[in-house]
């Protein structure tokens, strides 16, 4: 399995519009997911052992950023046919035994992926409350092994932007798997 690294941060980039359907069977789009200071969107993958290594922390991340304003989605787009651990039922099973307490949903036709230039999970896109990109950047120094001690880049960044509305001017990039394109 193929490390990635996304770009960096393009600053100011405009979020797209989306409307997918989540886990727990109602639809997301771009205005519902916003919070009153921003919006982070996060391309995961169930079967992505970079995803597995942080996904308790990021789970609590979220919890705290939401504190702040900020809102998460999840966003799965990887190929479900040829990787069905990635499946909308394997997806309803990861947000249940994880206690999502954000909407996690299926990028089916991959085309948010594209819209996004999403390039591997997990790969982050923090936005301000005017939907402007602030952060593409890791979620800490860790890789596929679970960190005890975390620099918490992305809960910083986005903690950032919450009160600021910019995010940090040097993101160090995020690393994972492939997105399994069909």
């Amino acid at each position: 399995m193929a490390s990635l690294n996304p770009p960096v941060c393009n600053f100011g980039w405009q979020a797209p519009d989306f409307n997918m359907l989540g886990v727990d069977g109602k639809r997301y789009n771009l205005q519902s997911s916003r919070g009153e200071h921003g919006l982070l969107v996060v391309f995961i993958s169930n079967h992505c052992p970079y995803v597995q290594a942080i996904l308790p922390r990021l789970v609590a991340d979220v919890a705290a950023l939401q504190v702040l304003g900020i809102n998460t989605i999840a966003i799965a787009s990887n190929d479900v046919i040829n990787y069905p651990a990635d499946n909308y039922e394997h997806m309803q099973k990861v947000a249940l035994d994880f206690n999502f307490s954000f909407p996690y949903v299926l990028d089916y036709t991959q085309e948010i992926a594209k819209s996004f230039d999403a390039i591997c999970t997990p790969d982050f896109f923090g936005f301000n409350a005017d939907l402007q990109l602030q952060y593409r950047g890791r979620f800490d120094e860790s890789r596929k092994e679970v960190s005890v001690e975390s620099t918490r880049d992305l809960f910083r960044a986005m903690q950032l932007i919450a009160k600021t509305g910019k995010g940090p001017d040097e993101q160090i990039a995020s690393i994972g798997c492939s997105i399994k394109w069909k």
